[in-house]
């Protein structure tokens, strides 16, 4: 696992480094003075990788009274510095998913984001983990979603519940969760339809869905998490922000992190709408879904 997780990192790396990663990090080369150009060109660099202003401006205040309280001479010290205030500034508040609990994972976006690929790889990560995950196939409005689905359950070896194309959701995960107590599952992924955020007749479906997870399964643990492609920067953030308002969002799933994404928009989501990013996407494997380390990916974006 340990490996595994070395691997991940360094695929993280590679992707910021040729987008954000390399500009924050290029800021931290040669001239060792911390001055106004430095604090000029840390503020240039977080704009540009999707940190937007407002937390440009809050993260650079940290760093200023960090300096200065502890006396920073250097910019490889103030490096070191700024990798713990965007470690702190992402870092969730508490656990994701409670050890020893049953839980359901219910999984919202817009189309094209990565959302069915990514519940198959939560799927097979929890598996590995030693939980006993279901995956219930309740996008029937896409053509081929419940296909796609399979698919991923079949590579993951877990168990699928699904209708026809046009079925009404809720009843798919009304099934699906007779199926889940049948089966001793401790963990249910729900697939669901992208929806776009102005079609307030797919946020009623959604709606629909936890009230049956709230009936059927009273006091289970109900995480709803926002699908986002990385690459769409502050507009991934425009679309949290909306997602946030009405879908009851508890966190956010980042995919395609090893393209052109800059990665900001990960402590902007945190900083501005209090969502705690929870898995991170670096490739198409299996295994290229991993759960967020705030640590981790702090020191990929300043290409430590």
């Amino acid at each position: 696992m340990e490996k595994k997780k070395t691997g991940f990192f360094e695929k993280l790396k590679e992707g910021l480094s040729k987008t954000g990663g390399g500009l924050l990090a290029g800021i931290f080369l040669g001239d060792e003075r911390i001055d106004d150009d430095f604090y000029e060109e840390l503020e240039e660099a977080m704009i540009i990788a999707d940190m937007g202003m407002e937390t440009a401006d809050a993260l650079q205040e940290q760093l200023r009274d960090k300096i200065k309280e502890e006396k920073l001479k250097t910019r490889t010290e103030a490096r070191e510095a700024l990798a713990e205030i965007l470690a702190d500034a992402m870092r969730p508040e508490k656990d994701f998913l409670p050890s020893g609990e049953k839980a359901v994972l219910l999984i919202v976006g817009v189309n094209g984001v990565g959302k069915t690929t990514s519940i198959g790889k939560m799927a097979a990560y929890y598996k590995a983990e030693g939980r006993v995950p279901m995956m219930a196939a309740a996008d029937t409005f896409r053509a081929a979603a419940a296909e796609q689905l399979t698919v991923w359950a079949d590579r993951a070896a877990v168990p699928i519940v699904k209708h026809g194309e046009g079925a009404d959701p809720a009843a798919v995960v009304f099934d699906a969760i007779a199926s889940f107590k049948a089966k001793g599952c401790d963990l249910l992924l729900c697939d669901t339809a992208g929806r776009l955020h102005n079609k307030k007749n797919l946020m009623s479906e959604l709606e629909k869905i936890r009230r049956v997870i709230a009936k059927e399964l009273p006091g289970i643990h109900t995480e709803v998490l926002l699908v986002l492609d990385a690459t769409t920067g502050q507009n991934a953030i425009a679309q949290a922000r909306v997602f946030g308002e009405s879908a009851g969002l508890t966190g956010v799933v980042l995919t395609k992190l090893d393209g052109t994404a800059k990665g900001g928009m990960t402590v902007a989501i945190k900083q501005e709408l209090g969502l705690p990013v929870r898995f991170v996407g670096v490739g198409e494997g299996i295994d290229d879904l991993q759960p967020f380390d705030a640590d981790e990916f702090a020191r990929a974006l300043i290409g430590a």
